[in-house]
């Protein structure tokens, strides 16, 4: 299994560091052609504005959404989920739209508002999963065939999937806690 990591900004290092010592074959990805022959993608958190304009500029739009089209598991965390969305409420980004739903960037407001709580994720397993909110984005809206993993508890949803592919609005590279990424490795490996 060889997994892509989008390096074009933002908290990319953490995840090859997580996925590489679980034993994952990893590419940090720059350029289309390191997107050639993986398994899967991640889209790490990091400023989507810039993430976006970068994709445009490097090439790699076209050839994420390709990806995508060809089934390939893609997951997006915080500026990720954003990007994978087919509309952002706040923002003229151009995103991805690869996933069905409507999100709103830095929903929970500034640097300083950034928290940390405790999510039940059932197919995680019963423990709750610590999670880091930097920034974060919230959806807002989902289409047909979305299925919510996670809600704050105010039923915001913060983690969903459809089909193959996977975004969290929270950091899971920035806890010990690797189940979220070995439940991504399952999609991946079902794919």
């Amino acid at each position: 299994m060889k997994l892509g990591i989008l390096a074009l900004q933002g908290a990319f290092i953490e995840h090859v560091n997580i996925l590489q010592s679980m034993g994952v074959e990893t590419v940090v990805a720059r350029l289309p052609s390191d997107l050639e022959d993986i398994d899967g993608l991640i889209i790490p958190g990091g400023e989507s504005t810039t993430i976006s304009r970068l994709m445009r500029d490097f090439g790699l739009r076209q050839v994420v959404c390709d990806l995508a089209k060809k089934g390939v598991p893609i997951w997006g965390i915080c500026a990720g989920l954003v990007l994978l969305g087919r509309d952002v409420a706040n923002s003229d980004i151009e995103t991805l739209g690869i996933l069905d739903i409507g999100a709103r960037r830095n929903a929970f407001g500034r640097q300083i508002d950034s928290f940390e709580t405790e999510l039940e994720i059932p197919e995680l397993g019963q423990e709750p999963f610590h999670a880091v909110f930097i920034r974060g984005p919230i959806i807002e809206q989902m289409g047909h065939g979305v299925k919510v993993l996670a809600k704050l508890s105010d039923g915001k949803p913060v983690a969903v999937r459809q089909k193959m592919v996977l975004v969290c609005a929270f950091h899971p590279e920035l806890t010990m806690d690797v189940r979220f990424h070995e439940y991504f490795l399952k999609i991946v490996d079902s794919g």
